[in-house]
């Protein structure tokens, strides 16, 4: 906690003197009425609302600690996943589940607590206060001794209002950001076909083709000799390569360096890593924004680079499409910790090959779908931040405007 003075109005309490742990039980919640079960696992980690849960009239529970509208859930086993919730129905929970409610809403209000066993210190004092190795477990004895800097009521509803808004915003992001997903992931798969019984597929156009990777792209092309030893180039080694898609970091090296070891690619081709596990978790990237154009790095990629700059879209996501992946799994050689995708993969797998132009509107559309998921990405990480800050800058009695 913060060492610094208390804000005039503000009082240092402790968890237990303003929270309650309730303990309700209900053992037959069937006849009672109550539909909902919640497991530890049902609680999304830094997520306040309960997406998920077991029906009680179709499964059997050993569970008996009851919550109900307006209490605060949070997860006591394993607490680093950081999974608190706020019960907006009545259900049954898991004894990992400790049910809070503020015991005078007129002292503390009951919309802040959630977000006060959200904060930093909250989470950093059940984690201090955890015991066990496998699966560590923080207990209400050792939690109802946090402190924390308590503002006046109406101080606390103003904070609530802002920090249920930037919540309400960000499940908003969130929920478009899902179906951004699954509209990328639909029309993925539908223009690439990528079936097993692909030449009796009666969803392929007729003027479309079945053909090769291969014939979209050169595999692996050799460095030119005549580039200078002396000259910067981009070099981007395995960790470099995200498992979204894209390169994280590009370092600058003298091709000398680099020159014999490692593998060449060059502005606009595509990445693709060959070797377990980082081929089974989607690395890939497209080369863009390299040094001098040319680039080299592990010599666990393969280089697919593109015969025409407008296929560029279509191989890369093609390459990065989970089913593409999955038939690259099965043809992986090698031992175990060291399987590999073989280079005929991309020579002998067959794929759906599109008329040029509609390859090219493909790719255009996926790229456009991708890049918009991933603004979108970025936003929901910025109302994380201010969340985050808010809280913060709340138990340590900062004043927030």
């Amino acid at each position: 906690m913060s060492e610094k003075p208390l804000k005039l109005g503000w009082k240092l309490v402790k968890f237990g003197d303003v929270v309650r742990n309730t303990n309700l039980v209900e053992r037959d919640p069937v006849t009672n009425g109550i539909e909902r079960i919640v497991g530890l696992e049902h609680l999304d980690p830094e997520n306040l609302h309960i997406r998920r849960w077991m029906s009680s009239s179709e499964d059997a529970t050993s569970f008996s600690r009851k919550f109900i509208p307006g209490q605060t859930l949070f997860g006591k086993r394993r607490t680093y996943q950081r999974k608190v919730a706020y019960a907006e129905f009545e259900g049954i929970c898991s004894g990992d589940i400790l049910t809070f409610e503020t015991k005078d809403r007129n002292i503390l209000l009951p919309e802040l607590l959630p977000f006060i066993c959200q904060s930093e210190a909250f989470f950093d004092y059940a984690l201090g206060t955890s015991a066990g190795s496998l699966s560590p477990r923080t207990s209400w004895t050792a939690l109802k001794d946090f402190e924390f800097p308590l503002p006046p009521i109406r101080d606390q509803k103003r904070i609530a209002e802002i920090l249920w808004a930037v919540n309400e915003t960000l499940e908003k992001w969130i929920a478009v950001f899902q179906q951004q997903k699954v509209l990328f992931h639909i029309f993925s798969v539908n223009n690439f076909l990528l079936h097993e019984a692909i030449k009796k597929n009666p969803l392929i156009p007729e003027r479309w083709s079945i053909g090769f990777i291969t014939d979209l792209v050169r595999l692996d092309p050799k460095l030119p000799k005549d580039l200078s030893n002396f000259m910067e180039i981009s070099f981007v080694p395995m960790e470099n390569v995200l498992e979204r898609g894209g390169i994280s970091k590009k370092e600058i090296k003298i091709l000398a360096e680099v020159r014999t070891g490692y593998t060449y690619f060059a502005e606009g081709d595509i990445l693709f890593a060959k070797i377990t596990p980082c081929m089974e978790n989607n690395k890939g990237a497209v080369a863009e924004g390299l040094t001098n154009r040319i680039g080299m790095g592990s010599t666990e990629f393969f280089v697919l680079s593109p015969k025409n700059i407008s296929d560029t879209n279509f191989v890369y996501y093609l390459s990065m499409s989970k089913i593409y992946r999955k038939k690259a799994e099965r043809w992986m050689q090698g031992s175990a910790g060291q399987l590999r995708v073989p280079r005929d993969f991309f020579e002998k797998k067959p794929i759906i090959v599109p008329p040029a132009q509609e390859r090219a509107n493909i790719g255009h559309m996926l790229r456009s779908l991708d890049e918009s998921t991933k603004a979108i990405a970025q936003h929901i990480e910025v109302l994380n931040y201010l969340q985050k800050k808010i809280l913060n800058k709340l138990v340590n009695s900062i004043d927030i405007n």
